[in-house]
């Protein structure tokens, strides 16, 4: 667990590195729509396609003031089965803190063709990233949010369907694990989730002594269960402001 905690920030500035030069490449795009394309502001493709080096190409992602922003909420608009509008509001510090996101199709291999992915949410945070790389626009920051999350895993190969009248079965991975935390843009999670705990396995920790008090695993238990509830489709996010602004 240590060793992700002193990770935090070169694989934060991974996961932001993508999102940054993708909102570049549409301002960009913008600007020369609005009329001639200004010298300082362009962008060549293979700075916004090519990935030589993420982890050095981070260090090319700066936050303004060196601060990260944390808040207390987040709310999911979304659309239900029976075409209605409906929020989730997920809060890390309690039992509501649970999200959903469609998986990868590109990953659909590595997931066991299981369609969604679930995660538990530990913080949500917003920075003002200043790119300096290759193909910088100027050194005005622009606001990204993110959740810090420790992801599911499945217990079984395959996705439950209806007609096996169960549910699908999920587990934390092992903390030391590559993969088991991990940084979600909020507008990919679908909505929060009902992860039940499959008490017949007991919990991890039968003294109720974890090993991080950021992960909150003290009270994990051995395997969960996905309620279901019907289909749905995401709308948009809100981010309930902390008392700290940036």
């Amino acid at each position: 667990m240590l060793n992700r905690l002193k990770d935090f920030v070169p694989r934060l500035k991974d996961h932001l590195l993508p999102r940054i030069k993708a909102i570049l490449e549409q301002e960009t795009m913008s600007a020369s729509r609005g009329g001639p394309q200004s010298p300082n502001l362009g962008l060549s493709d293979t700075s916004l396609t090519e990935d030589n080096n993420s982890r050095l190409e981070g260090n090319s992602v700066l936050f303004k003031s060196d601060r990260m922003y944390r808040h207390n909420l987040l709310r999911l608009n979304y659309t239900t089965y029976d075409i209605r509008r409906s929020q989730d509001v997920v809060n890390p510090e309690t039992t509501h803190c649970d999200i959903m996101l469609l998986a990868n199709p590109d990953d659909m291999e590595a997931n066991s063709n299981h369609p969604f992915l679930y995660a538990r949410v530990l913080g949500i945070y917003h920075v003002n990233v200043v790119y300096v790389g290759m193909g910088m626009l100027d050194y005005t920051p622009r606001r990204l949010d993110f959740i810090w999350v420790r992801w599911f895993g499945y217990s079984e190969c395959r996705s439950v369907a209806w007609k096996d009248c169960r549910l699908d079965s999920i587990r934390f991975p092992p903390m030391a694990s590559n993969g088991a935390f991990g940084f979600v843009d909020p507008r990919d999670v679908l909505r929060g989730c009902h992860i039940i705990p499959r008490f017949a396995k007991g919990k991890v920790h039968s003294d109720g002594i974890g090993l991080s008090r950021c992960a909150g695993d003290t009270q994990d238990w051995q395997c969960y269960y996905v309620n279901r509830c019907g289909p749905f489709r995401a709308q948009f996010f809100s981010i309930q402001e902390a008392d700290n602004y940036g």
